[in-house]
């Protein structure tokens, strides 16, 4: 064989592999490009099924706060109700609200509806209680619970209405906060 045909089936094997190493460049860009759609479809994908999830889980939201005022009604009824009468019908009637503030709130619990009711002495938490006064208190510490005038509710984490409180004052000398420490 001649120098010539050598040099000619040279220039043909490197055009080939240049050849194979440019469609195994593109082979990989092209993979990696679908490897990035098909990651930004499933993300897409969850988002929108987390806005779903959430579009579900607070539909019943405005619903629920128009059903506090029910439940607010119905427990105050509670604290007048006659307990002690000796009159047989209002005694039915006072467990037959009992009864019903039951199952409301059994319902609330069933569809994520939890209620705020931070306890005496509990820091306050300016996320889930809505301050309505501050007022001195010996017994709990400064910015703390003192009472609670209204209890709060949440659906799903999320605040429906926060727990009106009474909130001890800084020159409290209540028991120091213990969560603290």
């Amino acid at each position: 064989m001649s120098d010539e045909n050598f040099a000619g089936d040279e220039t043909v094997l490197t055009d080939e592999w240049d050849e194979a190493a440019a469609l195994k460049a593109e082979v990989a860009q092209l993979k990696d490009q679908a490897l990035r759609f098909a990651a930004e479809a499933e993300n897409t994908r969850r988002r929108a099924e987390r806005e779903i999830n959430d579009a579900r889980a607070y539909a019943i939201q405005k619903f629920a706060r128009d059903l506090l005022g029910v439940a607010d009604n119905l427990q105050r009824a509670l604290a007048h109700a006659p307990k002690d009468d000796g009159d047989p019908l209002a005694k039915s009637l006072a467990v037959g609200m009992e009864m019903t503030q039951k199952e409301l709130m059994a319902a609330f619990d069933r569809n994520g509806l939890k209620r705020i009711a931070p306890a005496p002495g509990e820091k306050f938490d300016p996320h889930q209680h809505q301050a309505m006064t501050e007022q001195t208190s010996a017994e709990v510490a400064p910015g703390t619970v003192i009472a609670v005038l209204q209890d709060g509710y949440e659906l799903f984490g999320r605040n429906v209405r926060p727990a009106m409180v009474i909130v001890a004052a800084r020159d409290s000398t209540g028991p120091a906060d213990t969560a603290k420490a």
